[in-house]
């Protein structure tokens, strides 16, 4: 019998961290009053309800792709990263408009990133933070070095504009992080899961709009999502009272407050900046998390050092959260 020849694993780093934050929103503003012209419904009805004042809508002929593309090329300008560098790209995303090909090919392509692992990965809303920590615990695997996550969608085109109970909900964006290797732990291990038995909930009525449970999944969010934060700050060995920034998947703005409120009553501070991007974002699922965390470094909300909660929630349902050291 001969022997068998040994098997050679990769060595990875010993933490990781995000490098720079980018993102895109398209240039067409939709207010309140605006959709109060196409369907019944008025700004008051709209704050009220979901505390968004306008969004922004994606022309016809920009894609999803369009707008991941240069989210993208804002992370990797932010990081000071060459495309070279990067050997993945990782695309959350629940509204690309073909099976295949996925988008993460195309945008690397088109960013200048040349043969790079790419993949696709549907976790609606709770996308992002998935994406994140695949990256990160792709790059302490030594599967890869430098990793570009992009949340993209392109809501529009998947939403009844007539449907009162979700065309006031939902926009489009993208949002990117870089993430690369760090000596220690800057991006926290990730708490994720899902709840199948909730499947109907969000879903694609007629195989063309999306459909949501407004209600039930209201009700779901403000129970189930703040102790899956809280594990993800056991698990990073980080207790509430160290939170800077809380950032949630940008839902609804009473779900938002609801989360906080627990977690301020679990020993998270006073002054724990919440981000409220909704009010002028709209809900852009995987993209709501990076979008926020980009406008709110711009705005000086969140800071270089700060310890970021992040969580996201969404259809499935699934759920993922991680804290994480803001760039």
């Amino acid at each position: 019998m001969t022997d068998r020849s040994t098997l050679r694993q990769a060595q990875g780093a010993a933490g990781t961290r995000i490098l720079g934050v980018g993102s895109f929103q398209p240039e067409k503003i939709v207010t309140n009053d605006d959709l109060s012209k196409i369907m019944d419904t008025n700004d008051q009805w709209i704050r009220e309800r979901v505390g968004i004042v306008e969004r922004r809508f994606a022309e016809k002929d920009e894609s999803l792709v369009d707008m991941a593309v240069k989210a993208g090329t804002a992370a990797l300008a932010d990081a000071g990263v060459d495309p070279s560098e990067v050997d993945t790209v990782i695309l959350p995303n629940c509204t690309m408009p073909t099976q295949i090909p996925n988008a993460a090919a195309q945008v690397a392509d088109r960013i200048g990133i040349t043969h790079p692992a790419a993949f696709d990965l549907n976790a609606a809303c709770a996308g992002f933070c998935y994406g994140l920590g695949v990256a990160s615990d792709l790059i302490r695997a030594g599967s890869a070095k430098k990793a570009l996550v992009i949340g993209a969608e392109k809501l529009t085109d998947h939403v009844d504009p007539v449907d009162r109970a979700n065309a006031i909900i939902f926009a489009d964006g993208a949002g990117a992080a870089v993430v690369g290797a760090a000596d220690t732990a800057q991006i926290g291990p990730v708490a994720w899961g899902s709840a199948g038995e909730h499947v109907d909930l969000i879903y694609m009525r007629d195989d063309k709009w999306i459909y949501q449970e407004g209600q039930s999944v209201f009700r779901w969010a403000t129970t189930q999502i703040a102790p899956i934060a809280l594990h993800a700050l056991e698990l990073s060995g980080l207790e509430p009272s160290d939170v800077d920034v809380l950032i949630p998947h940008q839902a609804n703005l009473r779900i938002v407050e609801a989360i906080a409120k627990k977690l301020r009553a679990k020993g998270a501070r006073e002054d724990m900046v919440v981000a409220d991007d909704i009010k002028y974002s709209g809900n852009t699922s995987s993209a709501s998390i990076p979008l926020a965390l980009d406008h709110m470094r711009k705005a000086g909300t969140a800071k270089q050092g700060d310890v970021v909660l992040a969580v996201g929630f969404g259809a499935g349902l699934s759920y993922a959260g991680q804290a994480f050291i803001c760039p």
